[in-house]
């Protein structure tokens, strides 16, 4: 089990571009009420399943494997609540974090966001030039809130 800290933040320009390549993330969601999340995700030819804890503050426990690639496919098409979570990822590493750049696509076009995984919850953290403000908590900006409210829906009311 590893216990995952992170900050979520907005984007305020696209100077990340170009940093990193980008890698094609598909996944969705067997369970994901009452705060505990069950993930399946591919990644590449990776399949990978993920249960995840209640949010406390910025951590909660996770617990991550390696399945079958093939089955993380059957069960994203035929297990997983609709709409899937579709996206590119740009991992990019500044000093000693990896910052994640989620750019999504279908019906969470145009929502991009990025994560950093803390080592603790007061850890000091050097901001990039292109990050914005900060939606750490806020549960709309949540992969798995983002299967039953797209971010489609919400967007415009911004």
């Amino acid at each position: 089990m590893n216990k995952e800290i992170e900050r979520k933040y907005l984007l305020k320009n696209d100077n990340w571009k170009g940093l990193a390549e980008p890698v094609f993330y598909r996944q969705g969601y067997l369970s994901y009420g009452k705060g505990n999340t069950v993930r399946i995700r591919t990644i590449n030819d990776k399949g990978i399943i993920t249960i995840k804890s209640k949010t406390v503050g910025i951590s909660r426990d996770e617990f991550e494997y390696e399945i079958p690639f093939d089955d993380a496919e059957k069960l994203l098409d035929q297990l997983c609540a609709k709409p899937l979570i579709e996206k590119f990822r740009t991992k990019i590493k500044i000093k000693d974090l990896i910052w994640e750049v989620d750019e999504f696509v279908g019906d969470n076009k145009g929502l991009v966001v990025a994560e950093v995984e803390l080592h603790d919850e007061n850890q000091k953290i050097e901001m990039p030039e292109w990050i914005g403000k900060e939606v750490s908590g806020k549960r709309r900006y949540y992969n798995s809130s983002l299967i039953k409210n797209p971010y489609k829906k919400w967007s415009a009311k911004n």
